[in-house]
C-alpha cells in the first residue's frame, strides 16, 4: 500500500480507499448526563441507506453509490464505473476490504477492462482504510443525538454532509483524513 500511496503523493497515480456504510433510520445516542429523566424522540422502523463510497487518498475527493437496499457486485461495479470515467487515462489503484461482493470475478473482470488496480487489505484491519474515518466522521456529524422524522430526512442529511464535508469542514478533515496509519510490525507465533 505505502509504494502506491507514495506515488499518489507525487501525482503519478489516483489512489481511492473504499468502503461501504449502512446507516440504519434508528435512535444514535450521543453523550447524555442529566439528574432528570429525559425522553428523547426517535425514529420507529430500521430502514437502511447504504453508502459505497470511494474516497481519494490525496485529495479527499468522495465518490458515491447509494441505495436502499443492497451493496452487492453491481454496485461495486457501477463505482468502478464512475471512478473510471472521472480518470480516464490515469493509473488507479482502489484499496479494498475483504467484502466478497469486493472479490467476485465480476468486479475482477470490469476492474481488469478498465485498467484499474484493486488492492486488498488484511482481513479485520478497518484502521488501514481511510474512509472508515469519514464514514465516523458522518455519524458523529449526522446522526448522533439526532432525530430525523423520516427516511427522507435522514437521508438527506447523510448525503448533505457527504457531498459538503470537503468544503464545510476541510480543516477538520484534513487532519482526520491523513495518510498516517497504525500498523504493527509482523508478530510473533507463540505457543499456547
Amino acid at each position: 500500500m505505502e509504494p502506491r500511496l507514495n506515488e499518489a503523493q507525487e501525482g503519478r497515480r489516483v489512489v481511492y480507499f473504499v468502503d461501504a456504510a449502512h446507516f440504519v433510520l434508528a435512535p444514535f445516542l450521543g453523550y447524555l448526563w442529566t439528574r432528570l429523566r429525559r425522553f428523547i424522540k426517535a425514529p420507529c422502523g430500521r430502514k437502511r441507506f447504504n453508502v459505497l463510497g470511494a474516497l481519494d487518498a490525496i485529495t479527499h475527493q468522495l465518490i458515491l453509490v447509494t441505495n436502499d437496499t443492497y451493496i452487492n457486485a453491481q454496485s461495486v461495479c457501477e463505482l468502478l464505473g464512475k471512478i473510471a470515467a472521472a480518470h480516464a487515462g490515469a493509473c488507479i489503484t482502489l484499496i479494498l476490504d475483504n467484502a466478497r461482493y469486493q472479490k467476485c470475478a465480476l468486479v475482477q473482470a470490469l476492474a481488469d477492462s478498465l485498467k484499474i488496480e484493486l488492492l486488498y487489505l488484511p482481513t479485520y484491519s478497518p484502521n488501514l482504510n481511510l474512509i472508515e474515518r469519514l464514514w465516523k466522521f458522518v455519524k458523529k456529524s449526522v446522526l448522533y443525538s439526532r432525530y430525523h422524522e423520516n427516511f427522507a430526512s435522514f437521508t438527506a442529511a447523510i448525503t448533505s454532509c457527504l457531498t459538503r464535508a470537503h468544503l464545510d469542514h476541510r480543516a477538520e478533515l484534513d487532519s482526520l483524513l491523513t495518510l498516517r496509519f497504525q500498523t504493527f510490525p509482523q508478530p510473533q507465533k507463540v505457543a499456547v
